[in-house]
């Protein structure tokens, strides 16, 4: 039960820490206001993405039943891990803009966190199966996952909304740009997984 709880840890600091818009929306309200603004930003969410979580595993939940499909998605999935473990390798340098604006946090944040795709690619094609998998199981580790993962979604965010009131070149630091590859190493083990479930419902394997 607990493996679920790592997993939404592991993947819950993978996304806190990664390039993104919301990431992006952390550092620049921290930098232009200043700490409280981007602790806003990082708790949007947990404010949006309550009806992307529900729609999604109740989605992939009417879809479990069929072997193929759930196989097919979790392969879809993976290759969605994939896609952002190479954006996360390739990176080289991050631009913020700085350019001045009404202050509206926790709009700006909900909107942005919206209208981008990755939340629900992530839980269309990676979470919701997750989920699922562990709740089939227990309850409980179906919970553990989705706890662990917004935890440390949100609590990496307002770590990087410390991070740049201490400093504005948080994320032109080298040993930032370092964590971001070695956790796209770390999105490639989980995409592994990914296929190996996918196969197995498919029945390849």
């Amino acid at each position: 039960m607990f493996d679920y709880l790592i997993t939404g840890i592991a993947l819950g600091f993978v996304a806190g820490i990664s390039p993104g818009p919301l990431l992006i929306l952390v550092i620049t309200e921290t930098i232009k206001y200043n700490r409280k603004e981007g602790i806003k930003m990082a708790i949007v969410p947990i404010l949006s993405d309550l009806p992307v979580v529900l729609l999604s595993i109740f989605v992939i939940h009417r879809l479990s039943n069929f072997d193929n499909l759930f196989g097919i998605i979790s392969l879809l999935g993976a290759t969605f891990l994939v896609y952002l473990a190479y954006e996360n390798i390739r990176i080289k340098t991050i631009e913020i803009s700085l350019e001045a604006h009404e202050n509206k946090t926790l709009r700006k944040g909900i909107i942005a966190n919206l209208l981008s795709p990755h939340p629900y690619l992530f839980w269309m094609l990676v979470g919701g199966p997750i989920t699922i998998k562990a709740y089939n199981e227990n309850f409980n580790a179906a919970l553990l996952f989705i706890l662990g993962f917004y935890v440390f979604i949100v609590g990496t965010k307002i770590m990087v909304a410390y991070l740049s009131d201490k400093s504005k070149n948080v994320l032109s630091s080298k040993y930032y740009l370092i964590i971001v590859k070695l956790l796209g190493f770390i999105l490639l083990i989980f995409a592994i997984i990914l296929i190996k479930d996918g196969l197995n419902f498919i029945g390849l394997i």
